[in-house]
């Protein structure tokens, strides 16, 4: 797994302005790949989420599970300052430093990565999984609780039923519906995957939830609730 420093990179984004952010992400969804290019099944799948201490840190979670089974062998938490302001488009600017840095500490490397977050369903085709994707070379996928562009048609009410996401001709995703009577999920491949992978390992991480089991994990973990899934997670330790 290719990671880039997570303090260089913060480093070298402490004078982002969104204009230039912007301009950037054109140039890196350049680099994304939309073809599976990895083994499927995976032997392990990790959770991404970000929280916020007091407005100024970002609390970056990353949860390792055993594809096969969906137990947890590996987590890393990190925390950093935020040096780039919340502007809608450009989370990954805000996210990436800190969950690059929670991924240095892993000792169990994942296969590929689920991001509570877009892939390339984005107005300028690299969300934040996708950005993560071709900042470390892993496969990715966003999944995301909010549409951030496109439309779509009326999703089927039983599980793992979808109907494609769509920015006229092109489709950046699927609003899967992984439980009967709850809202549907937006589903985009971030990078090294197709989205029919990107389908099959959400629906396969998903149990009895709305969420895939690593965006609990992780979730709970980045989020005010973290101290009781760190305690579930101690015994990795």
């Amino acid at each position: 797994m290719a990671i880039i420093d997570a303090h260089q990179l913060q480093r070298d984004w402490a004078d982002m302005t969104p204009a230039r952010a912007r301009a950037l992400q054109r140039e890196s969804a350049a680099r994304v790949h939309l073809r599976t290019e990895v083994a499927l099944p995976p032997d392990t799948v990790a959770g991404v989420d970000v929280g916020f201490e007091n407005g100024d840190t970002a609390r970056a979670a990353v949860v390792v599970l055993r594809y096969a089974d969906l137990e947890p062998v590996d987590y890393a938490l990190a925390r950093l300052p935020v040096t780039f302001p919340y502007v809608p488009g450009l989370l990954s600017f805000r996210e990436c430093p800190v969950i690059l840095r929670a991924l240095e500490q892993l000792r169990v490397a994942p296969d590929l990565l689920l991001c509570d977050g877009h892939g390339v369903a984005h107005p300028r085709r690299l969300g934040i999984a996708a950005h993560l994707g071709v900042l470390t070379g892993l496969p990715t996928v966003g999944v995301a609780k909010k549409k951030l562009c496109g439309r779509h048609g009326a999703v089927p009410e039983g599980r793992g039923e979808w109907t494609p996401l769509k920015d006229g001709d092109e489709t950046l995703g699927a609003v899967l519906r992984t439980r009967p009577g709850v809202k549907p999920l937006f589903i985009s491949p971030g990078h090294r995957l197709d989205l029919p992978a990107a389908l099959e390992l959400v629906m396969h991480c998903t149990t009895r939830y709305r969420l895939p089991e690593t965006t609990r994990w992780a979730d709970g973990l980045a989020s005010n609730r973290g101290q009781r899934w760190l305690a579930r997670l101690d015994q990795l330790r």
